[in-house]
C-alpha cells in the first residue's frame, strides 16, 4: 500500500550509500575499524565511558542482563507498557519479569512508587524504558535502587539524543541499551549499542558479545593476537562494519534530526488541541529533554483504537499502537510469573493510545492531513 502520510521513514542520502561503498570496498566487512570509530563517537556523543556495538537492540538487552548476573530466582521489575523484547531479554536469562504500573495518563514511563510496591527480597534489577524518547525519573529511580541494593537497566531504544539534567539518557543506569532498527532515531536497519561507566562491566560485555573470546578476529588481523582463549559461554552478538558505517553518518543527524522532531511534535500539539480537544496528548510537562521518537496520543475514553486505526488507513494515514501490554500476550499467561495487580494505567493507556507518524523528513502539510484524519476518524 502506499501511504500519503508513512508512519516512520529512513532519512538517508548519498553520504550513507558512500560510507556503505568505502566499506564494501576496503575488503574488511566484520566488525573492524569502523565499528571501533562508532562505538568511540557513541560515546563522546552520550558522555559515557564505554559504548559497545551489538546486532540488535534485543541482543544489548539481553547482554545487559547477563553481564550483571541475572539469573533463575531473581525477579526485574519493568513496565508493561514495552515492546516484547524487554520482557523477553530478562526471561533469557532464568530470571522472572516482574510488571509495574507507569506513572499517569500524562506521562508513560515506570512510576517508582509502582517500583517500591514490587520489591520482594528476590528483585536483583530495574529495567526502565525510556517511552517514546521521554525520560523516566532516573534520580528518585535510582534512589530506590540504592537503598534496596538493585542494578539499574535503562531501555533507551526510543532515546538517542535524549537527556534528563543534562546528562544523556542510557548514562544513568549501571548499563543503557539502544535499538538502531529501521524506525529509530538512528537507525542502521539492524543494530544496538550499549553503554556503561564501568570498566569491569564492559569487558565482561566486550567478551560475553563474541562468543567469549579474550581477542577478536580484527585483533589477529593487525597482528595484535595469535591466538584466543575462550573464558564464557558468550553469544555472536557482534555488528558489522558494513552497519557500523552507516551509523557514523545516522549518528552526525542526529542533532537536527530530533529538532525537527520537536518542531513536527509542537505543531501537532497546536492542531490536535485546537481542532481535536478530545485527544488527550502526554507528556504536557516539562521533564528533560527527549528524544521524540514517536507521537503517541491517547483517543478518547471508550474508543476503539484499532477501528480508529482501520479508518486512519482507509485516509492513507499509518498510525500504529505503542504497544499491547505484553502482560497480556498468551507467552506471558504462566502461573509462575508474579502478578502486580495494580496496572490499571497501562491498561487505560493501551487501550486508547494511538501513534501518530513522526519521522525528520515530515513536511507541515503532511501533519495538518494527519490531524484532519483524526478528526474525520474519531467517532466512526
Amino acid at each position: 500500500m502506499t501511504w500519503r502520510v508513512p508512519l516512520s521513514d529512513v532519512n538517508l542520502d548519498s553520504a550513507e550509500i558512500d560510507a556503505v561503498v568505502a566499506v564494501m570496498r576496503s575488503g574488511w566487512l566484520t566488525m573492524g575499524s569502523i565499528t571501533q570509530a562508532f562505538e568511540q563517537e557513541f560515546a563522546a556523543f552520550t558522555g559515557s565511558k564505554h559504548a559497545l556495538a551489538v546486532t540488535n537492540g534485543t541482543a544489548a538487552l539481553h547482554l545487559a542482563c547477563l553481564a550483571l548476573d541475572l539469573g533463575p530466582g531473581d525477579e526485574v521489575i519493568l513496565p508493561s507498557l514495552t515492546f516484547v523484547a524487554s520482557a523477553n531479554a530478562i526471561r533469557y536469562t532464568g530470571a522472572t519479569p516482574v510488571f509495574a504500573d507507569i506513572e499517569s495518563t500524562d506521562w508513560l514511563c515506570l512510576s517508582p512508587e509502582a517500583v517500591r510496591a514490587a520489591i520482594t527480597p528476590q528483585t536483583k534489577a530495574i529495567m526502565v524504558v525510556h517511552y517514546a524518547g521521554y525520560p523516566c525519573d532516573m534520580p528518585t529511580i535510582l534512589e530506590i535502587a540504592r537503598q534496596h541494593h538493585l542494578v539499574v537497566i535503562e531501555d533507551a531504544a526510543h532515546a538517542v539524543g535524549a537527556a534528563l539534567e543534562g546528562k544523556a539518557l542510557g548514562t544513568w543506569g549501571d548499563v543503557g541499551c539502544f535499538s538502531f532498527f529501521g524506525n529509530k532515531n538512528l537507525t542502521t536497519g539492524e543494530g544496538g549499542m550499549l553503554l556503561t561507566q564501568d570498566d569491569q562491566l564492559a569487558e565482561k560485555l566486550q567478551r560475553l558479545r563474541s562468543h567469549g573470546m579474550t581477542t577478536l578476529t580484527w585483533d589477529r588481523a593487525r597482528g595484535h593476537a595469535s591466538t584466543y582463549d575462550v573464558v564464557a559461554l558468550g553469544y555472536n552478538y557482534r555488528i558489522d562494519d558494513l552497519r557500523s558505517a552507516l551509523g557514523r553518518v545516522q549518528l552526525q543527524k542526529i542533532p537536527a534530526g530530533n529538532a525537527r522532531r520537536e518542531s513536527a511534535v509542537r505543531l501537532y500539539r497546536e492542531l490536535l488541541a485546537a481542532q481535536t480537544p478530545e485527544v488527550a496528548i502526554p507528556f504536557a510537562q516539562a521533564r528533560g529533554q527527549s528524544s521524540y521518537h514517536i507521537m503517541p496520543v491517547l483517543l478518547p475514553e471508550g474508543s476503539n483504537n484499532l477501528r480508529f486505526i482501520e479508518a486512519m488507513k482507509a485516509r492513507g494515514i499509518q498510525v500504529s499502537w505503542h504497544y499491547p501490554p505484553v502482560h497480556t500476550f498468551s507467552i506471558y499467561q504462566f502461573s509462575s510469573l508474579p502478578r502486580v495487580e495494580d496496572l490499571k494505567i497501562t491498561e487505560e493507556v493501551s487501550s486508547r493510545e494511538v501513534t501518530l507518524p513522526l519521522y525528520p523528513t515530515i513536511s507541515d502539510d503532511q501533519i495538518a492531513w494527519v490531524v484532519q484524519a483524526v478528526k474525520e476518524s474519531l467517532f466512526l
